[in-house]
């Protein structure tokens, strides 16, 4: 396996991590109350698009030969960081 290769599966790994967790988020912003839900919903649609958006990278950076893969990994990595972030963010507001 290549290294762009055994990059990409770690990253995929993450992205389905991010998606379980969207799912998880969804379904505790309906347990709360309105005003709540309404709060908590836009922060779930923010990270819904977080994830999206790192996806596109992910494809982008497949898409890429193995010359270019490593100049796109900066913007995958920094996605994958952002989503963690909103991944604890998240997890800690909505309880």
């Amino acid at each position: 396996m290549s290294l762009k290769e055994a990059y990409k599966k770690r990253a995929e790994a993450e992205l389905e991590l991010a998606q379980a967790r969207l799912v998880e988020f969804r379904a505790k912003a309906k347990s709360v109350t309105a005003d709540a839900h309404v709060k908590y919903a836009k922060q779930v649609d923010d990270f819904e698009h977080g994830v999206d958006g790192a996806k596109a990278k992910l494809k982008e950076l497949s898409e890429a030969g193995e010359d270019a893969w490593e100049h796109l990994k900066e913007g995958v990595e920094g996605a994958l960081r952002s989503l963690s972030s909103s991944i604890r963010d998240l997890a800690d507001k909505i309880k």
